[in-house]
């Protein structure tokens, strides 16, 4: 991927105030690929004390959408014609990555998934369970 179209998907996120609410980060990008980090927060619990499936799928949505972009027509924008989300565990972790992936770029449309993964420090190494999938279709639009 050309770093054009990268600074272009990194402006955009941090654009996003919601994104920048929850904490979210880009870790990384690539064509058609893109990987999410966000710590836990107490103000984003639900009433057991897990994350909220709603940042967890706001942090998906935000992945596919990011993920679209990389491979969206020159001068055109992506914006979420809808999604699905399977919520696997509870939310439980230190903190959160998602992982999206293109699954056929279209002209007008484009099918992305994501996976969302619990952190937990395990001595040197990190674990990851995961939490939530989803599938996800973008419209390229015309900026």
């Amino acid at each position: 991927m050309d770093t054009k179209r990268e600074k272009l998907v990194r402006e955009s996120f941090a654009r996003q105030g919601l994104m920048t609410t929850i904490g979210a980060k880009i870790t990384s990008i690539a064509a058609g690929q893109l990987e999410i980090h966000f710590p836990f927060s107490p103000a984003l619990t639900q009433q057991n004390g897990f994350i909220h499936a709603g940042a967890v799928a706001s942090v998906m949505d935000s992945a596919c959408g990011y993920a679209a972009m990389t491979v969206a027509p020159d001068n055109h924008n992506v914006l979420s014609v809808e999604f699905k989300v399977n919520l696997l565990a509870p939310a439980a972790g230190e903190s959160f990555v998602v992982r999206s992936a293109v699954k056929r770029a279209g002209k007008t449309l484009t099918i992305v998934t994501a996976d969302a993964f619990a952190l937990k420090e395990n001595g040197a190494n990190e674990k990851e369970k995961p939490i939530a999938t989803m599938l996800a279709t973008m419209i390229n639009r015309p900026e």
